[in-house]
């Protein structure tokens, strides 16, 4: 534990950071695996419905700064290719 006041307080606010920062990413791989469950299902028009869902969690997440652009660019276009190639 630290000593000084400063010190106490930045733990505190890493703490508070970490807990939001576990929420929010929590909630998005939550979206993006009910995409990938109604992929395995088959059901295409889930699937769609649940991307559709997905798509403003993962931005949301990148304008947070939980996420980098890119890996969200990236597992976008991943979810979405799995879907037209149903």
């Amino acid at each position: 534990m630290p000593n000084i006041t400063s010190a106490k307080k930045r733990a505190r606010q890493s703490e508070a950071r970490r807990q939001h920062n576990k929420h929010i990413r929590s909630g998005m791989r939550t979206t993006v695996k009910s995409v990938v469950y109604a992929i395995e299902k088959g059901d295409k028009e889930a699937a769609v419905e649940a991307y559709k869902a997905a798509v403003p969690a993962i931005d949301s997440s990148v304008s947070k700064g939980i996420l980098h652009k890119n890996k969200a660019a990236r597992s976008k276009s991943r979810l979405n290719a799995r879907i037209k190639s149903m």
